[in-house]
């Protein structure tokens, strides 16, 4: 933790963990995990922000919260392992960055064909915003009728990890009285 954070072990004993060292806007769900940990209830896959001790900077941390009981099974404490994954958010952001200002349409879908990505260039196509489109069925509200089989033929071959290039198909527009054709590229997200 030292190496993440520059706090030494001086620095954290007997200090207030949540008041201290969390960012203000997370130290209610940080200590509502650390409450519960305590209570005999884990915690997997927490990501908060930690303050450095510089506090110029913070660290986003994946936290996993575990009971500590003693030999009779009663909760003494708590232990919390740590992960930095500042460098992956980073990643993250810029990933999402390059694909909402691409010059193409791009668009993501779950596994039920519901859209989860609309980036800015299928908004600028179709008229749809990216709250007009995420949690809708894209097939179904987005497809032209005569397409809709093919198109969901081609998103259940993504998902299972069959990749088709250059299919031609039509979205609807917003206004409703027009559509477009756009080539599709479709591979599953690793």
């Amino acid at each position: 933790a030292a190496d993440v954070t520059g706090y030494t072990e001086e620095d954290t004993m007997g200090h207030h963990l949540v008041n201290e060292f969390i960012t203000e806007d997370f130290r209610a769900s940080v200590q509502e995990v650390l409450d519960r940990a305590l209570q005999g209830e884990e915690t997997a896959n927490f990501e908060f922000p930690l303050i450095t001790k510089d506090g110029r900077s913070r660290v986003e941390l994946l936290l996993n919260a575990t009971s500590r009981r003693d030999l009779e099974g009663r909760v003494t404490g708590m232990v919390g392992i740590g992960q930095d994954i500042t460098a992956r958010i980073a990643q993250e952001q810029e990933y999402i960055r390059l694909i909402d200002t691409a010059n193409a349409p791009i668009f993501g879908v779950d596994t039920e064909g519901k859209v989860t990505v609309w980036n800015r260039c299928a908004a600028d196509v179709t008229g749809y915003t990216a709250d007009d489109t995420m949690g809708h069925h894209l097939v179904s509200e987005f497809i032209t009728e005569d397409f809709r089989a093919s198109v969901q033929e081609v998103l259940d071959r993504a998902l299972q990890g069959k990749e088709t290039a250059n299919f031609e198909f039509p979205l609807i527009t917003k206004d409703g009285r027009s559509r477009v054709e756009l080539l599709l590229n479709a591979t599953s997200r690793r």
